[in-house]
């Protein structure tokens, strides 16, 4: 894979992109910034350096980020017995998860990587080779996940833990439902995090008020930010209870990763239904909760036919009802880019150029048929998918009279 951090910073003017607010502008990008939008043809286009892409017909967004998925066991449904464990394959397989997540927009992404008990390290280290391997291309963040930390069956992964505390950009997580003491394996990850300063995203079906209420307060305490995800247990408990349990969340600046579109192998099993219900979305923003939007499994044994696109998960928010077309793109966005810590995105000059072009007019339609698209990571082109429409053509109506989609144009 070509090493593309060496990269000579360069202009880049998108001509005739649509905002989702219905203006339609000309940016100009600047080594990794937006230096400056304005009406169409208000921006030199000759000037050296600069180069030029027509955008008319594009959607211009900020580019969605991925807030929880697994990349460590993605693209592995239908493999004859258990997936390759090898560092090399582990490697590729989570670089080619995070390029097919990229390729939908998604130029942050965040990947529950499962470390101890046999496993020990291994995919871990992995995940940190890929991450530097991606590096001018999508910035990916590992979260350390372990089975079972309390008791003495959790020793050793107790002392992983700490050792994937030391490895720069992980953060901590796991599933507290999965070991026999869950408040002990929270108190674990949270003290460990908290002495190391690393960011805390764990796993809960969140269908237990109290144990919820206990989680939730211990995660307050921290001084670092703290995600639980998918909760989508919050769902099946009375609108009462569930009220107040997003209001712990946000006096807690606790924020969630629901996964619309897949369940979460991570989780028990009893917990999981086929069809996976997202946590009371509406209920949780009107508390003042972050809620995020992610992809969870990718084909492998807890989603066969995960798409891993962030947009997909936007429309099942939306189509669901849960928000509307604009929250549902900023649980994909601005969220999920406020849970992995990175700092917030606008076409505006001075914000980072992580932008996203999708071919159509408004945002309800870019969530429906999202086909063509472009993706900039630090200012650049990073990834790019054209698709054209055809029509076979009738007696009534030639061929040469109906629609045909043009690819964009540079």
């Amino acid at each position: 894979m070509p090493d593309h951090r060496d990269a000579a910073a360069t202009a880049l003017l998108l001509g005739g992109a649509r905002l989702a607010d219905g203006r339609t502008v000309d940016v100009r990008l600047t080594g990794e910034r937006v230096e400056a939008v304005g009406t169409p043809g208000s921006l030199p286009a000759t000037a050296p350096g600069v180069q030029r892409l027509d955008l008319t017909g594009y959607l211009l967004l900020p580019a969605p980020a991925e807030p929880h998925a697994h990349h460590d066991t993605a693209l592995t449904s239908g493999c004859p017995g258990p997936p390759p464990e090898g560092p090399d394959q582990l490697r590729r397989r989570i670089i080619e998860a995070s390029l097919l997540q990229l390729s939908h927009g998604a130029t942050a992404q965040r990947s529950q990587i499962r470390i101890g008990d046999i496993l020990g390290l291994r995919a871990l280290e992995a995940a940190q080779a890929a991450r530097r391997a991606l590096l001018g291309l999508a910035e990916l963040q590992p979260v350390a996940a372990p089975r079972l930390l309390t008791g003495r069956a959790g020793a050793d992964n107790r002392a992983q833990l700490a050792d994937a505390a030391q490895l720069g950009g992980t953060a901590l997580g796991g599933c507290p439902d999965l070991d026999p003491d869950p408040a002990g394996y929270a108190d674990i990850v949270l003290s460990i995090a908290d002495a190391q300063g690393c960011a805390i995203d764990l796993h809960t079906d969140a269908d237990d008020p109290a144990r919820f209420a206990r989680l939730v307060t211990a995660a307050g305490a921290c001084r670092t930010a703290v995600t639980l995800g998918p909760c989508a247990g919050l769902s099946l408990l009375p609108p009462d209870t569930a009220a107040r349990a997003a209001d712990q969340l946000a006096a807690a600046g606790v924020a969630v990763s629901c996964l619309p579109q897949s369940p979460c192998a991570a989780l028990p099993a009893p917990t999981r239904p086929s069809r996976p219900p997202t946590p009371p979305v509406r209920t949780l923003l009107a508390a003042g909760v972050t809620v995020a939007a992610g992809s969870g499994a990718v084909r492998d044994a807890g989603n066969p036919v995960g798409r891993g696109d962030p947009l997909e998960a936007a429309y099942l928010l939306a189509v669901r009802g849960a928000c509307d077309t604009t929250g549902a793109y900023r649980a994909i966005s601005s969220a999920a880019r406020a849970v992995l810590g990175l700092p917030k995105v606008r076409i505006e000059p001075g914000f980072p150029a992580e932008l996203l072009a999708v071919r159509g007019e408004n945002l309800p339609g870019a969530l429906s048929l999202a086909y063509s698209r472009l993706v900039i990571h630090r200012g650049r082109v990073v990834a790019r998918t054209s698709a054209v429409r055809e029509y076979c053509g009738s007696p009534a109506v030639p061929l040469t009279e109906l629609p045909r989609q043009p690819a964009p144009r540079s």
